[in-house]
């Protein structure tokens, strides 16, 4: 049996209406892929808590934890993801790439012209539809 992993991203959005994108490193599992950035919830964490400190491990900035946007579940060959991508606000400092290849800031409507992780294309796609 496939083991289930919670996963959480934030969907970071500037002052601009450009939303955070970050390319995972050619050592990441699905090299070279483009997500929202997050990672795994640790037993006994709320979903804010893992998001605040997720986002401080790999972007080094702080963020606020909004809203739920979107609960997915992924099966990819060897395990099951469930993605839930929350809505955050930056309150200090300035998402750096630490362990991402690349950090970019892009439109809605331009979302969809990355390469997403399969996981992350369900919140990509309903984001690139939001009406802002």
């Amino acid at each position: 049996m496939k083991k289930l992993i919670k996963v959480v991203a934030a969907i970071i959005e500037n002052d601009n209406n450009e939303i955070l994108c970050a390319l995972r490193s050619p050592i990441m599992s699905l090299p070279n892929m483009w997500e929202f950035p997050g990672g795994k919830v640790e037993s006994g964490e709320t979903l804010k808590e893992a998001i605040e400190r997720e986002i401080k491990e790999e972007l080094h900035c702080d963020v606020e934890f909004i809203d739920i946007f979107n609960d997915n579940t992924f099966e990819y060959d060897k395990f099951i993801v469930n993605l839930i991508t929350i809505k955050c606000r930056i309150t200090a400092g300035t998402p750096t790439a630490n362990e991402h290849s690349k950090l970019i800031w892009l439109h809605r409507e331009n979302l969809l012209s990355l390469n997403w992780a399969p996981a992350d294309v369900k919140a990509a796609k309903q984001l690139a539809t939001e009406k802002v």
